[in-house]
């Protein structure tokens, strides 16, 4: 996988989106941002839609990031992804996020009823906007543990 330079990583809560941000980034050497760090403030409000699509234009502005979050409808994909080479969907099974959600920390209902009802409610969304905004990014939906490790080692090898 040579030339992945700017990577979006997508998926329900627990995925595991930060963790494989952060193992890319060090195997690739690419800057990792966490998107929930940007997008919520202290109180958990999120930040507005204009305001959101203006920061991550900056985010988005240089030639070589990872920029790992899935914000469901809150979110506004089309400018992070409009610049993204390579962008990864972690389908991982309900179960997994759901148990890994509840290990990291205590979580709102909404955030529930988006984990649970993602993959039927939020994904084909995602994926038309994948399609739409980054047509000619490298795409990959993993949906295993097995093939997360093996698409990190197939970065980390430069194929």
């Amino acid at each position: 996988m040579t030339g992945v330079q700017r990577v979006v990583i997508l998926g329900r809560g627990g995925a595991g989106k930060s963790t494989v941000a952060r193992r890319l980034g060090e195997v690739i050497g690419l800057p990792v941002v966490e998107l929930d760090t940007v997008f919520w403030d202290a109180d958990l409000r999120p930040t507005p839609p204009e305001a959101w699509a203006a920061r991550q234009e900056q985010l988005a502005a240089g030639d070589r990031w990872i920029l790992d979050g899935d914000l469901g409808a809150r979110d506004v994909l089309d400018v992070r992804m409009a610049r993204a080479d390579t962008v990864v969907v972690l389908d991982l099974p309900v179960w997994r996020c759901a148990w890994r959600a509840w290990r990291r920390s205590p979580e709102r209902a909404d955030f529930w009823w988006w984990l649970v009802t993602w993959r039927w409610r939020s994904r084909p969304a995602l994926m038309a906007a994948v399609h739409r905004w980054a047509p000619v990014a490298e795409s990959h939906v993993l949906r295993s543990q097995a093939a997360i490790d093996a698409f990190v080692a197939r970065c980390s090898a430069g194929d």
